[in-house]
């Protein structure tokens, strides 16, 4: 993979509503996807595969069986070398919960996401779990709204993270939150080796999982 993270902070960048991207390191993504579907906050789901789509396919999907984009969810995910990566569609807002579950067996899972149309608003949010404990977490705004302030988790990494978003020139109050969320996906990229294949997560067929009630 070699695009980087930045372009996540455009505006829609995966699809209205925002996006909500998991990348893990030595595992399958079926196998991610599959930890994921137990993440699901409410009655219980269960990930049936449902072909190779792209984003615009899966969204008409959504819509033309349930009227709303919204009313369900589904994943697609890929591979690139070492790394896995799960993107949620649909009505993703809310209804997961903690994801370090997905972390289990001594695996490195990081969390992106960004409730892009929540008028409250949510800013964008980063998380790392090994083997289901938090390693590191901050708001990517660096705002220090909605219970983030400054970089949480394990001292040598939060530190470590700290120690380069400084180097970025943040936190800064007076720079746009825009130019703040595109330079903090840079630091997290830079810090975590962390990168998403642009085009084919846009454009290109990838494997797609609904995730239904049983």
């Amino acid at each position: 993979m070699t695009d980087g993270l930045g372009w996540l902070a455009a505006p829609r960048s995966i699809a209205f509503g925002g996006y909500s991207i998991v990348i893990a390191r030595d595992l399958a993504g079926e196998e991610v996807a599959r930890r994921i579907t137990e993440t699901v906050s409410g009655p219980r789901r269960r990930a049936r595969y449902i072909g190779q789509l792209t984003g615009a396919q899966l969204n008409d999907v959504l819509e033309g069986f349930f009227g709303n984009v919204f009313e369900e969810i589904a994943l697609r995910y890929g591979e690139s070398d070492e790394w896995a990566y799960v993107v949620k569609y649909g009505g993703w807002q809310g209804s997961f919960g903690d994801q370090s579950p997905v972390s289990r067996g001594d695996a490195h899972v990081f969390h992106l996401e960004f409730e892009e149309e929540n008028g409250k608003p949510v800013p964008p949010r980063f998380a790392y779990f090994h083997d289901g404990r938090l390693k590191c977490a901050f708001n990517l705004h660096l705002d220090g709204s909605w219970g983030y302030d400054g970089v949480e988790g394990d001292p040598e990494v939060a530190s470590r993270v700290e120690s380069v978003l400084a180097g970025a020139g943040l936190p800064d109050p007076e720079l746009d939150r825009d130019l703040v969320h595109r330079i903090s996906l840079e630091v997290i990229e830079e810090c975590f080796g962390l990168t998403l294949p642009r085009r084919r997560i846009l454009e290109e067929t990838l494997p797609t999982a609904f995730l239904g009630r049983p």
